[in-house]
């Protein structure tokens, strides 16, 4: 039997039957992801497997680091081949890892390639894998298609014109492909070096001249505006924590002003202009009936050395451990008692915060709309099969599993998509098990209908975007 069967991950009848009736079959809503809206508008063909598989992909260079790869084959100026030889190379010797698991799932839903790569296959799986690639059916619209994609949301920069979500919207493909609005950049005025510039493009954009604090507020507005007359109905940041250092307008732009000076900003500052700043995305987010993401407890660029040579997102960023519960509920309850609170979603990355992050919901919760605080997915380094059992159990022990919105990719790679799979093959798994030991009923019209939400519809109808069919 192949390595990736019909059952892989499967371990009971029970589960096998969910996964095969239930899940297996729906479509992907991907609300989360990092893939450049410029490759699908395109339409892009990818020339062989290492611009579509190890291009960009840094959960793969921090394993071939680890095998003892030297850089030239990771992200230096060796050949693609040979890049893709040494990444061949270092699958053995990821056992156990999930990307032993997600490189075989991903050569057998691309490629129906069933061998396990290894240094000596990998002339046969590089050659066979070209070969497909040089289709149409592997470009990237066509890679939408073949997982049946119905919505991809991609994370955008407040400045960025959205010229590729134009483009594509009038390609008449069947998947949508809609914004989401991040604004960390707006948040760094600890530094000014990068933020001046930042500002300035914010400036361009907005078509506003940013003299002050009150400017540079109205031009997020604008930008929030424009982005929802592009149809972005969903932001996202990316913080260590959330900021409680909730301050006056009056001090925000005071820290403002010194910051387009080119003055030093104090960490005490830095969260009051930050504190001030989601306050008022918050806001914006409410009135737009937008929902908002929370991505939370990244370390992030801990190598000091391979930034400065590679730069941020080189696969040297790690779980952290900072304060979560205490910021998280001072903020969510401020905008709460304003009745400002936006339909929520909340990833955290350290597993020791899985049942403070899954308690929390509950606390906001407020009868308006099912689930309207969400424990999101395993994400990053939890978006793995134990990582997703772990928050599927405090989801389940401490909320209610069956409002869950589901998977996200999370990924920049449009190898990524099953990911998709593999969540609902674990996910199955989990309630097969639960069923066989008779932890929960053996009623396969409650436990399927409860599957098949996760996997799509519940995503679907919380987030309501326009146009979904």
């Amino acid at each position: 039997m192949a390595f990736i069967h019909e059952d892989f991950l499967l371990g009971t009848k029970t589960a096998r039957r969910l996964y095969h009736r239930y899940a297996g079959a729906e479509p992907i809503f991907d609300y989360h992801c990092h893939i450049p809206p410029r490759d699908i508008a395109e339409n892009r063909q990818f020339k062989n497997l290492f611009e579509i598989w190890l291009e960009g992909d840094h959960y793969k260079w921090r394993a071939m680091r680890s095998n003892g790869v030297a850089e030239k084959f990771v992200t230096g100026d060796a050949a693609p081949r040979d890049k893709f030889i040494a990444w061949a190379k270092t699958v053995p010797q990821t056992l156990r890892n999930p990307l032993y698991h997600w490189t075989h799932l991903e050569l057998k839903r691309y490629f129906g390639i069933t061998d396990l790569l290894d240094e000596r296959t990998a002339e046969k799986i590089w050659k066979k894998a070209n070969e497909k690639l040089a289709a149409p059916g592997l470009t990237t619209q066509g890679i939408l298609k073949k997982f049946k994609v119905k919505v991809v949301c991609t994370t955008d920069d407040p400045v960025d014109s959205l010229e590729y979500h134009r483009g594509f919207a009038k390609s008449g493909h069947p998947t949508k492909m809609l914004p989401a609005f991040r604004p960390d950049k707006a948040l760094a005025v600890n530094s000014p070096a990068s933020f001046n510039p930042w500002v300035e493009q914010l400036a361009a954009a907005a078509n506003i001249d940013i003299s002050g604090f009150s400017a540079f507020t109205m031009a997020l507005q604008k930008r929030h505006d424009f982005f929802h007359s592009q149809g972005c109905r969903l932001s996202d940041h990316g913080m260590n924590h959330c900021f409680a250092d909730f301050c006056s307008e009056k001090t925000a732009a005071g820290i403002f002003d010194r910051a387009r000076k080119g003055a030093p900003v104090s960490a005490l500052e830095h969260s009051q202009f930050a504190s001030y700043l989601m306050l008022f995305f918050g806001r914006l987010d409410a009135k737009r009936g937008w929902t908002k993401q929370l991505h939370l407890g990244a370390l992030r660029s801990n190598n000091t050395r391979l930034l400065k040579q590679l730069g941020p997102d080189t696969g040297f960023d790690s779980i952290g451990d900072f304060p979560q519960a205490q910021t998280l509920a001072a903020y969510l309850d401020r905008l709460d008692s304003e009745n400002s609170l936006p339909k929520t979603i909340i990833y955290n990355l350290n597993p020791a915060d899985n049942y403070i992050f899954a308690a929390m919901i509950g606390n906001f919760s407020d009868g308006t709309i099912p689930g309207k605080i969400q424990y999101g997915s395993g994400w990053w380094f939890l978006d793995q099969k134990e990582g997703m059992e772990w928050q599927l159990n405090a989801l389940s022990n401490l909320g209610l599993l069956s409002r869950f919105v589901g998977m996200i990719t999370d990924s920049r790679s449009f190898m990524s998509y099953p990911r998709h799979e593999y969540f609902r093959r674990t996910l199955c798994h989990l309630i097969g098990r639960d069923v066989e030991t008779g932890s929960i009923p053996n009623d396969e019209k409650l436990v399927g209908s409860m599957i098949q939400n996760i996997c799509y519809a519940n995503a679907k109808k919380y987030l309501d975007f326009p146009g979904v069919a």
